[in-house]
């Protein structure tokens, strides 16, 4: 693009981004769609609000082939919003870009093999991590973001903020959760965080990529070959509760799901 050219652009992606903010997208969300207006931008070499159908079809098809139906999908939704609330078009062609419905069952661990690869983790940060996901069957996010003033230790209970869709809940801590985070946030004593990045006197969450090669590590040397995630250990945690027998309605509340439907899934994962 010559200067003018950049100049439009740049003018139209800042609105994209204060469209985004104004409607309450979440920051996660408004990471993803000004990321799809970037791709396509550098893509074509040119505005967005420039482009044809076939250009638009041509780049889906290409996304299609080089990327994950995640991202094929984020883009999509990214573009439409792009194009309703920035520059005032409908392009209800973009239907036709629809990923594959895939609902896949997760690999599944014992409640044994879950105490294995908690205890074989050696790095104490990562060791309470994992615990505290285990525990209380919170998202990878949502046990990074914890804080100090979200334990209450006069209720055992711990207060989940800004989980999914922005929701909060109260999740019971158990004994040895609590036992676990007050040693480890004495390690550190941040003022705030309980999970925080390696300088510790930032404000700023441990890396989450950090989380996974740790993990990863501590498979490896358990010997477990299953395809496991930190958000994997929520799993665990939704199973083994319905295996001892919690009823559905309160682990979806546990769990923070809006549909019971969501929650009625965890029912083929578990032995009885």
């Amino acid at each position: 693009m010559n200067q003018l050219k950049e100049q439009h652009y740049n003018f139209i992606y800042e609105q994209h981004l204060i469209n985004l903010r104004l409607q309450g997208k979440r920051p996660s969300t408004i990471d993803a769609y000004a990321r799809a207006v970037r791709r396509i931008t550098a893509f074509f070499d040119k505005s967005p609000d420039t482009l044809t159908t076939p250009d638009l079809k041509q780049y889906f098809n290409n996304l299609i082939q080089t990327h994950s139906w995640s991202t094929v999908k984020l883009d999509r939704n990214g573009l439409q919003f792009f194009y309703r609330y920035t520059i005032n078009k409908q392009w209800e062609w973009l239907a036709i870009v629809k990923p594959p419905q895939v609902r896949r069952i997760p690999d599944i661990l014992t409640s044994s093999q879950v105490s294995e690869l908690i205890n074989q983790t050696r790095k104490l940060r990562y060791q309470v991590f994992f615990i505290t996901l285990y525990s209380m069957g919170l998202r990878l996010s949502e046990g990074l973001n914890l804080t100090i003033h979200d334990i209450d230790k006069s209720t055992m209970l711990v207060h989940v903020r800004d989980g999914k869709g922005g929701k909060d809940r109260m999740v019971p801590m158990p004994e040895i959760t609590l036992l676990a985070l007050r040693n480890y946030w004495k390690t550190h004593r941040h003022e705030r965080l309980i999970f925080p990045g390696a300088q510790s006197k930032t404000n700023t969450s441990m890396d989450k990529g950090s989380i996974q090669k740790a993990l990863k590590r501590v498979l490896q040397h358990c010997q477990i070959k299953k395809h496991i995630s930190p958000h994997s250990l929520r799993h665990y945690f939704a199973t083994h509760l319905l295996e001892q027998g919690l009823d559905l309605r309160s682990l979806q509340q546990l769990l923070g799901h809006a549909s019971l439907n969501t929650t009625a899934r965890y029912t083929q994962l578990t032995k009885v």
